[in-house]
């Protein structure tokens, strides 16, 4: 059985539907999954990266995506009220339930579809404490070690080459966005692709741009 670590932050609307799509995509595979819940502004601060929503072109076009993807999908999806949104206090919750900081998949479902389904503030405060009296966290959300726990998961992700999110990883083996979930199913089935020379070519590729200076 191989296991795959799910970065996720519920901002995403690629995450949302990742996450619905797993076990689709996946179905007759032997997995488990551990969901770990990371904040997507420190993975493109720490990668000098804008995000989709901060390039005006780039919003448009990814929110016209999605929501066309979930209706090819026949999945419910309705832009939140305002976007982008601070996510930290949904993040915390979710780390909050599980004393190891690791949401089991009702959490996520339940988050992700608290900002993807409706069409409400996803930040809203009266919301967001409805949601965390039913999903009953274990631990303080504002505490230091839900604090630490999430900055954790950053830390983690950063380290193993995570740049975005939704991402899953195997056997150190990032699959990054909705569209790598095939690549994902090729892995797990033992796709001979799969190679480490061939996976790891792409590292020796010169690049034809000048450095950047420090």
């Amino acid at each position: 059985m191989k296991h795959i670590d799910f970065y996720l932050d519920f901002i995403s609307p690629y995450a949302y539907l990742a996450f619905e799509e797993l076990p689709k995509v996946l179905e007759g595979l032997s997995y488990s999954v551990r969901y770990k819940p990371v904040f997507l502004g420190a993975l493109l601060k720490h990668n000098a990266m804008l995000g989709p929503a901060e390039v005006t072109p780039k919003r448009d076009w990814t929110y016209r995506h999605v929501l066309w993807l979930a209706h090819t999908r026949q999945l419910p999806m309705a832009m939140p009220e305002r976007h982008p949104f601070n996510p930290l206090g949904l993040l915390r919750l979710a780390v909050a339930t599980n004393p190891q900081g690791q949401p089991n998949r009702y959490v996520c479902e339940t988050l992700l579809r608290h900002v993807w389904v409706g069409g409400a503030d996803a930040a809203d405060p009266d919301r967001l404490a409805q949601v965390s009296r039913k999903l009953a966290p274990v631990s303080d959300l504002a505490g230091e070690e839900v604090k630490a726990q999430l900055k954790q998961h950053a830390d983690e992700a950063i380290a193993l080459g995570v740049f975005g999110v939704p991402a899953m990883v195997v056997d150190g083996k990032v699959f990054w966005g909705l569209d790598s979930l095939p690549m994902l199913r090729a892995y797990l089935q033992g796709d001979s692709w799969f190679t480490e020379e061939t996976w790891n070519a792409v590292k020796t590729l010169p690049s034809g741009l000048p450095s950047r200076k420090a």
